[in-house]
């Protein structure tokens, strides 16, 4: 629960500083370029290296890229019968699918599950939700922040491969087998403690609740997909597999986290419905007050 109030203290800092003149209209937009091109490649390069595989947890290292199949699936069938134009369907795409695994995630499985759950947690989060976001992430950004045009093969690939945190994926990969002298993981750790408290700043500079009625419906679609859809998908899946176990449950569990903070960043800087994707990513959090517990309920 600490976590929470943390989230949401950093959530009011950010409305305030809206209300103050000295700070322009573009600060959300300053801020989230910091955690694109410092606070998250810095939090690659310190998260990857830690990965260990082992055969028993095959659970949580594929559940998330299940939901994301399953989630990007309803949003393309929904963008197409209801009409949403480009920028929102991204944005639809890039949140919905990608939870708050880590900051949220993690200190939620712990307070349920105790913390003998917490690799299970760590794994969804690093080989799912954070590899997805660099990988799938970049793709969508690729696609639909890049204005009203379609890309071609060549621009996508362009914007991946520049993209800083899938450079400072390849690097971390590369750089696995190494290990960083002492000053240097004290600069990363440094860096990447910046994420959490900048974007949520930024998100709640640039959250407003007065969005338009087309923008309200596609609020609670999101929402209800990703906190609500989704982890009833993971437990359905799961039941029908006969798999069971505490990895199966804290991997349902973790499917169920609201909208990644990370991913409300990139969808804000590229200007993917920027007001609907900080009301998925400030209500989301707030709305999982109520939907965590009784999702652990089920399990």
């Amino acid at each position: 629960m600490e976590n929470f109030a943390i989230i949401l203290a950093y959530l009011l800092i950010g409305m305030g500083l809206r209300r103050i003149p000295a700070f322009p209209p573009e600060t959300g937009n300053v801020l989230n370029l910091f955690v694109i091109h410092i606070s998250l490649p810095a939090l690659v390069l310190i998260k990857i290296p830690e990965l260990v595989l082992a055969p028993n947890l095959l659970t949580p290292a594929f559940m998330p890229w299940a939901m994301l199949l399953i989630s990007c699936s309803v949003i393309l069938i929904l963008s197409k019968m209801l009409k949403w134009d480009r920028p929102t369907t991204g944005c639809l795409l890039l949140l919905v699918p990608l939870g708050n695994t880590s900051f949220l995630g993690i200190p939620m499985v712990r307070a349920f599950f105790g913390d003998q759950a917490i690799p299970y947690a760590v794994l969804y989060d690093q080989l799912g939700s954070f590899l997805a976001l660099a990988t799938y992430g970049s793709l969508i950004l690729a696609i639909y922040g890049t204005g009203k045009n379609r890309p071609t093969i060549q621009d996508v690939l362009k914007k991946i491969i520049s993209f800083p945190p899938f450079i400072a994926l390849v690097l971390a990969f590369l750089l696995k087998s190494f290990t960083y002298p002492p000053m240097t993981v004290s600069i990363l750790n440094a860096l990447s403690s910046t994420l959490v408290p900048v974007v949520m700043i930024a998100v709640g500079f640039q959250l407003t609740l007065r969005l338009s009625r087309e923008a309200t419906t596609q609020l609670c679609i999101g929402l209800s997909i990703k906190l609500v859809g989704a982890p009833l998908a993971a437990l359905f899946i799961c039941k029908a597999a006969g798999l069971e176990g505490e990895a199966v449950r804290v991997s349902v569990f973790e499917s169920g986290m609201p909208p990644m903070i990370s991913a409300g960043a990139l969808a804000i800087l590229s200007n993917l419905s920027p007001n609907l994707t900080a009301a998925l990513v400030g209500l989301g959090i707030i709305l999982s007050f109520a939907t965590l517990p009784v999702l652990y309920q089920l399990l």
